[in-house]
């Protein structure tokens, strides 16, 4: 608890231009994605599940994850930044829900042998070439509506 008390960020911290924007928090450095993909890897041979666990089972589950961390959502209108109202049974039930979307991916990703750490810093590459911050910076238009 005290970890993420720690990790938990401050409301708003001012920026340069006098605007406030929320403090970013720090991930732990462990476990990295390679040791969940193993823990995961293992705790899937234990049980002889790998039967089961081939990419379209896989999605499916993550898809419903997903789900699931959408229904702590719901009813709940915009949800500030941090969780400031929501009881420690929230939170916890959303850091368990967050974590079987984060387990299946990192599975859906072997077995599709993607190596995802690898492809996230190709994908923000060309979000990057997409997005360039110089005509997106302040705006939510998608890349289609400010073409040259």
């Amino acid at each position: 608890m005290a970890e993420r008390a720690e990790n938990q960020a401050d409301p708003k911290t001012p920026t340069e231009n006098g605007t406030n924007t929320p403090e970013r928090i720090s991930f732990s450095a462990k476990p990295t994605l390679e040791d969940i993909r193993r823990l995961q890897a293992q705790f899937t041979d234990e049980r002889d599940w790998n039967q089961y666990h081939q990419p379209r089972n896989l999605l499916l589950a993550l898809v419903g994850e997903v789900g699931e961390v959408s229904e702590l959502f719901q009813w709940k209108g915009e949800v500030a930044e941090g969780l400031p109202d929501w009881s420690e049974q929230e939170r916890m039930a959303l850091s368990h829900e967050l974590s079987d979307v984060l387990i299946y991916l990192v599975e859906l990703a072997e077995k599709c042998h993607v190596d995802l750490p690898r492809a996230v810093l190709e994908k923000m590459e060309l979000n990057r070439i997409k997005y360039p911050a110089s005509k997106v910076h302040g705006s939510a238009k998608k890349y289609t509506e400010y073409q040259d």
